[in-house]
């Protein structure tokens, strides 16, 4: 329970508390932390995006969970919290890519596209009758030649990582990014790494059809999913 003095300061998005802090945009960092665990790597090949899609039925279909997203050619985006925020983002992030290609006849940079979404998510934690993104997005892309990893969360702030995570697991993956994280590894060993941050944020329970993978090359510039067979490959050489 909140100290009498301060209750009523969480009704209004738009009302700081007497200690300078905005409630609201606390409590979509809540959802945020509540999501299921996305990792982010640079490497010397590319970025590599991982998430664990968390099946919680047999009777779910896994495939229909999307937490990876192509936005363009080179940029790929992993998300955590409430999906339906993610995807309302998703689609701006892809109109704002299209803008740019129409305006300006080549790709978005990465960084440029980054700071577009928060700006538009900054803007929902200043006015009235409308709550902020319950979402956090890991953008990954290639801009003029180098690998790029944006973390971006519901107050706007957009920080640049090597290596990050979001999510429930985000603690224990970022430890084991503290104490392995290489920047000279390539796709293979950016990925079993990835996939070991996210064996621990899970506490072993690895499921393969619960884990999608997502990539950007700096060699062709392109950014894909994996299919199945590849990440039950990566997963068996984890698991040996």
């Amino acid at each position: 329970m909140q100290p009498q003095y301060q209750m009523g300061y969480d009704r209004a998005i738009t009302v700081f508390s007497p200690d300078g802090r905005l409630y609201q945009v606390e409590y979509a960092r809540e959802a945020v932390k509540r999501g299921t665990t996305a990792v982010g790597l640079k490497c010397s090949e590319g970025v590599v995006l991982i998430v664990d899609k968390r099946v919680t039925s047999r009777l779910l279909e896994p495939v229909s969970i999307e937490k990876i997203f192509k936005i363009d050619m080179h940029i790929g985006v992993a998300s955590s919290g409430l999906v339906g925020d993610a995807r309302a983002l998703v689609d701006r992030a892809r109109v704002e890519s299209q803008i740019n290609r129409v305006s300006y006849n080549e790709p978005i940079n990465v960084e440029i596209l980054a700071k577009k979404l928060c700006d538009h998510m900054q803007t929902y934690t200043q006015f009235g009758g409308a709550r902020p993104y319950g979402t956090a997005l890991l953008i990954a892309g290639v801009s003029d030649g180098e690998a790029r990893l944006f973390e971006t969360d519901p107050s706007g702030t957009l920080l640049e990582y090597k290596a990050t995570g979001i999510g429930t697991g985000r603690p224990a993956v970022m430890k084991v990014f503290e104490e392995e994280y290489q920047e000279e590894a390539d796709f293979t060993g950016a990925i079993k790494l990835g996939i070991k941050a996210l064996h621990a944020a899970t506490e072993g329970k690895l499921d393969v059809s619960a884990i999608e993978i997502g990539v950007v090359s700096i060699k062709d510039g392109e950014f894909r999913k994996l299919e199945k067979d590849e990440v039950k490959v990566y997963i068996d050489q984890y698991e040996e």
